[in-house]
């Protein structure tokens, strides 16, 4: 099968084409976390041939998973298997060019840098507000755009950063939420309409970044709610950096640097 056939639709996409095409094949994403959100946006990225993958996520397949994590099923809930391995094998069997690597690991403030490192692009799909902070540390530090998403209920956010040319996660939100204080899936629960949304507003993000057509990248945090049917962009810091951010201006990578 040539790459002719299974591209044949997204090559002729006029913004994508055969060039774009080639950059994908080029390219390497990691994920941080493949749950809901990761489970979506993989599974995208892979079938649009993107060349090089890793997915990290420490957790195993659960009955309640398959309500909205679309890469799993109850063969793989009765197997324990965990959800990094369950995806690359589900994975492979969709596309054999990609280069497929699973890792059930944490990823934490000493393991981020080693696990986050050396890609093109991070799709932020974790579960906990702090963990995305160290993930904007790991992007900022190296250089790396990201994406970061959230979800919970019937309403997510989405916000494309590129270290250098636009603002960061702290610029945005300088500190994590109190626990407690911001919905959460375990709290408010999620639908899986409000996941696949959000998690495909971050796919074609990430299509945009690593075909080099930034002039198409929302710029700005999306916020949506299926619920009442509204999408909202807000602009954030004027679209560029704070020189008095912490991470991005002042480089203090307070997360990254944290005691175990």
């Amino acid at each position: 099968m040539s790459d002719s056939d299974r591209y044949a639709r997204q090559i002729a996409f006029g913004p994508i084409g055969l060039e774009g095409q080639r950059k994908l094949s080029a390219a390497s994403v990691v994920f941080a976390g493949c749950g809901a959100l990761g489970s979506v946006s993989v599974s995208q990225l892979v079938r649009a041939g993107v060349g090089r993958v890793r997915i990290i996520d420490p957790d195993v397949v659960e009955l309640s998973n398959l309500q909205r994590q679309v890469l799993y099923d109850e063969e793989d809930v009765r197997s324990g298997l965990p959800k990094a391995e369950a995806a690359r094998r589900k994975l492979a069997r969709v596309n054999s060019d990609v280069r497929i690597e699973a890792v059930v690991a944490d990823i934490t403030a000493s393991t981020a840098l080693e696990l986050l490192d050396g890609f093109d692009l991070i799709i932020d799909a974790v579960d906990n507000a702090e963990c995305r902070y160290l993930v904007n540390d790991v992007a900022v530090k190296t250089d790396t755009s990201w994406i970061y998403a959230a979800v919970a209920g019937a309403r997510g956010q989405t916000l494309t950063i590129i270290p250098g040319e636009t603002p960061c996660l702290r610029c945005v939100f300088p500190a994590p939420p109190e626990a407690g204080t911001v919905p959460t899936a375990q709290t408010d629960g999620v639908i899986a309409p409000a996941v696949h949304v959000v998690a495909s507003v971050q796919v074609a993000e990430a299509l945009k970044l690593l075909t080099d057509r930034h002039d198409a990248l929302r710029r700005g945090l999306l916020t949506v709610d299926l619920w009442q049917g509204t999408f909202r962009t807000t602009s954030v810091a004027s679209g560029e950096a704070d020189p008095d951010c912490p991470c991005c201006g002042r480089r203090d990578f307070e997360f990254l640097n944290a005691k175990p």
